[in-house]
């Protein structure tokens, strides 16, 4: 019975038992038109940052509101007013990873697109895409996560590096007729590759990948 109290909304009096006052002041959204304290927003920052944490070490089966809310230091009702479950809580948390704008172009599309793949390299790094792409291919992620994941992580590098081919094209140092679709998986998929096998991949690992796709492509690199 006192389980069920913890969760259990009081109309009467329009608050959570269980969950103290002082929290249920700072946390409670104040509806349109009405005065009052919005949501937290720190607490918002918090939980989606430990639940993203989760996501790459458990993946989706494994991401519990009740560890998340633990670690963040609020309650699992807390949690629960912002996010539906585990679902709304990953796409949530994949939403806050920041794409870090586009590099203006210089005019040469090859130094482009070495560019972007250091820009690349770095984003894979910090954010630690890898781990989560691989929670996107994991047995029982729901498809709304998966999307997620390809609109959050994937799309927005496929697309520049195809800007980069298309620019290369445009500049006359790309044939047009080439399989820039595969080219694109190769730039991006190497990477991958070698951190699945857990090998270094060297300081000029853009520029080798670079040049390698370049030259398939029809041009000279550099």
């Amino acid at each position: 019975m006192a389980g069920l109290q913890n969760v259990c909304v009081s109309r009467v009096l329009g608050h959570l038992i269980g969950v103290p006052p002082a929290e249920q002041e700072i946390e409670r959204a104040s509806p349109a038109g009405v005065g009052g304290r919005p949501r937290n927003v720190e607490i918002d920052r918090h939980v989606l940052e430990v639940a993203l944490r989760h996501l790459r070490s458990a993946g989706l089966p494994g991401l519990s509101v009740a560890a998340v809310a633990e670690e963040a230091g609020t309650t699992r009702a807390a949690v629960y007013r912002r996010w539906t479950g585990r679902t709304e809580l990953a796409v949530a948390a994949l939403g806050t990873i920041a794409d870090g704008g586009l590099a203006p172009a210089t005019g040469d599309p090859y130094a482009d697109l070495v560019a972007e793949l250091e820009r690349f390299r770095r984003f894979v790094t910090e954010t630690d895409a890898t781990a989560l792409v691989a929670v996107a291919l994991l047995q029982g992620t729901h498809s709304r996560v998966r999307e997620q994941v390809r609109h959050q992580l994937v799309e927005p590098r496929r697309r520049r590096l195809r800007d980069c081919l298309a620019a290369g094209v445009a500049a006359g140092a790309l044939r047009a007729q080439a399989d820039h679709a595969t080219a694109e998986d190769l730039l991006a998929g190497s990477w991958l590759a070698h951190a699945a096998c857990g090998e270094d991949l060297g300081d000029d690992w853009a520029r080798r990948t670079a040049a390698m796709v370049w030259a398939a492509c029809g041009g000279v690199p550099g």
